[in-house]
């Protein structure tokens, strides 16, 4: 298993708990990792398996925002960010990328944030369980990602549609999400890691309600829940949120993780 050299864990101690800048001065990419299932790798835009192509200016490429890809290089981000991840299903647009846009847009002194896209369509969270092929994925891309010179920021977490079919899988989503984020955190060597996660939008199954609740419920350190219930679906399937709605979730997702490490000045 990869070791995160203490100095990284040690300098991201001192950002978010001295509430200083994150800054251009920082060792290397801002690094953020974009894990869960459809709605976080992206759907915008997408029907009938055909992805329109429009990339709103909110989610454009930025020469400050890359991507690391399959083969763990990085390159410029642009949408679809898990075009290449992601592969059994059509890809649009994400989060991702207006969440970074408007970090940077808050605190253009960040320097370069490093987007590592891990979401996988269909997942159920029993299936990011430590150990598992999709778990053992993101670590090993969260080990590239750093080996290249940087620091692992956040995760940004959306799933749980796939949950809600069963009362089985809804009861024990709680308990499996805690597990996950714990397991998590003491893998990266990172104990305060900020995550965002996003409670559902739409109802999957008949059990989303039960999902929801474990999500909104949720109570652990440096840990923020944003609510996308009420965000625009893409029609007629009702499942996916909209292109807008990605925009306006990532924008959600960018606010969420500066409250967390306490960027009041921005």
């Amino acid at each position: 298993m990869f070791v995160f050299p203490l100095y990284l864990s040690y300098s991201y101690l001192l950002i978010c708990y001295a509430g200083v800048h994150l800054a251009s001065t920082a060792v290397g990419k801002n690094i953020f990792l974009l894990s869960g299932q459809s709605n976080m790798s992206g759907r915008g835009g997408v029907v009938n398996s055909t992805w329109d192509g429009y990339i709103p200016p909110e989610s454009s490429p930025n020469p400050a925002i890359l991507r690391l890809t399959a083969n763990l290089t990085w390159v410029p981000a642009a949408e679809p960010l898990h075009r290449d991840i992601d592969i059994a299903k059509v890809c649009g647009v994400g989060p991702g990328m207006a969440f970074a846009n408007y970090l940077l847009r808050k605190n253009p002194s960040i320097g370069v944030v490093g987007l590592v896209p891990c979401a996988i369509g269909g997942t159920n969270i029993s299936e990011w369980v430590r150990g598992g092929d999709l778990y053992k994925q993101m670590m090993r891309r969260a080990a590239a990602a750093v080996a290249g010179g940087g620091t692992i920021r956040g995760l940004l977490w959306y799933q749980g549609e796939s949950d809600t079919l069963t009362l089985e899988d809804a009861e024990a989503y709680k308990s499996r999400l805690r597990r996950f984020f714990f397991d998590v955190r003491e893998d990266l060597h990172l104990p305060v890691l900020p995550i965002v996660q996003v409670a559902l939008a739409s109802e999957s199954g008949p059990y989303t309600n039960v999902v929801r609740e474990a999500q909104l419920e949720m109570k652990l350190a440096n840990l923020k829940t944003v609510d996308a219930m009420g965000l625009s679906l893409q029609q007629p399937e009702n499942l996916h949120l909209t292109t807008p709605s990605q925009v306006s979730l990532g924008k959600m997702l960018t606010k969420a993780f500066l409250q967390i490490c306490h960027y009041h000045h921005l």
